[in-house]
C-alpha cells in the first residue's frame, strides 16, 4: 500500500508539469503506435477515403489462362450499390459467351456478419445460395473465389503493418491482414501492398490454411472518378499452385446512376439484365 500511496503522489505531483510543458508548447512521452494499431488506422483511412461513391456500374472482360497460356474470354456487367450502415451490393452478369450467357452473382456484404451470396445458373433456372464453406471455391473456372469478390469490410479483419517498401515509382506500406472468422475464410492472412499517397491497392498475396502462397493479386491502371475515387483498370490473379492466370478488365465506369435497391435483391436474380 505503501509503495501504490507512494506512485499516486508522483503523479499528482507530475501531473501540473505535464500541462504545463504542453502550454509551452513542449513536447511530452508518447508511446509509439504498435504495429497492430498502425495496420487498422490504415485499413480506417483507405475505406473512409472510398465513403459516398453512392453507386456505380461497369463492364468487364475476364480472361482466363491455364499453365500453357491458353486463354479463354468471357464479358460481364457489375453493378454495385454503396450501403452506408452495412455491407456493399453488388451483381454481376455474364453476356458472353453463350454457355454462361444470364449466369449471375448476387453479393449482399455485410461488416461483421458472414456475406450473402446467391448464384443463378440459367440452364437450371435455379437460384443457389453459396455457403460459407464454399465461398473459397471457384467463381465460375476462374482464379477468383466467391470471398474475393466481397469488399474486405474493415471490421472482418486483424492488422498489423509490417513495412514500407518502393513499388514500381511509388512508395508502399505492406500490412497484414487476417480473418477474424477463421472458419469463414479459404486463407490464414493476406498481404496488402498500399501506396502512401492515395492508399490504393496494387498487390495482395493469399494464403492458405496451411500458410503456403496460394496466389496472388496485381492491380494496375487506376483511374480516378468524381476527383475523388480511385478505381482499376486491371486485376490479374496468379495461382501459383496450378500455374493458371485470371485477368479482369474493367471499363465504361459510371457513378451515380439510378440503381436501386430493388435492382440487388434476390427475388429479381433471375431478371438480372
Amino acid at each position: 500500500m505503501r509503495l501504490i500511496h507512494a506512485h499516486l503522489v508522483r503523479l499528482l505531483l507530475l501531473a501540473p508539469c505535464l500541462v504545463l510543458l504542453s502550454w509551452l508548447g513542449m513536447p511530452t512521452i508518447v508511446h509509439p503506435a504498435t504495429p497492430e494499431e498502425i495496420g487498422l488506422k490504415i485499413a480506417i483511412e483507405a475505406s473512409t477515403r472510398d465513403d459516398g461513391f453512392g453507386n456505380f456500374t461497369a463492364s468487364q472482360a475476364m480472361v482466363l489462362r491455364n499453365k500453357q497460356g491458353q486463354e479463354s474470354r468471357r464479358q460481364l456487367r457489375i453493378k454495385v450499390l454503396e450501403v452506408a450502415a452495412d455491407g456493399d451490393k453488388s451483381l454481376t452478369v455474364f453476356d458472353e459467351p453463350r454457355d454462361v450467357k444470364g449466369t449471375a452473382l448476387l453479393t449482399h456484404a455485410h461488416k461483421k456478419e458472414a456475406d450473402d451470396q446467391w448464384l443463378y445458373l440459367p440452364a437450371l433456372k435455379r437460384v443457389k445460395r453459396i455457403s460459407s464453406s464454399n465461398r473459397s471455391g471457384s467463381f465460375m473456372g476462374s482464379e477468383f473465389a466467391y470471398e474475393d469478390l466481397s469488399p474486405p469490410e474493415v471490421e472482418k479483419f486483424t492488422y498489423r503493418y509490417l513495412r514500407d517498401e518502393p513499388c514500381g515509382d511509388l512508395t508502399c506500406t505492406v500490412n497484414e491482414r487476417v480473418p477474424v472468422d477463421k472458419k469463414a475464410s479459404g486463407y490464414s492472412r493476406q498481404v496488402v501492398w498500399r501506396d502512401k499517397d492515395e492508399l490504393r491497392v496494387w498487390k495482395v498475396e493469399y494464403y492458405d490454411r496451411k500458410d503456403a502462397h496460394l496466389k496472388t493479386l496485381t492491380i494496375a491502371k487506376y483511374t480516378q472518378y468524381l476527383d475523388k475515387y480511385w478505381r482499376a483498370g486491371e486485376m490479374t490473379m496468379v495461382n501459383h499452385l496450378t500455374g493458371k492466370s485470371t485477368v479482369l478488365i474493367w471499363a465504361d465506369y459510371q457513378f451515380r446512376t439510378k440503381l436501386k435497391k430493388r435492382d440487388f435483391s434476390k427475388t429479381g436474380l433471375k431478371r438480372a439484365r
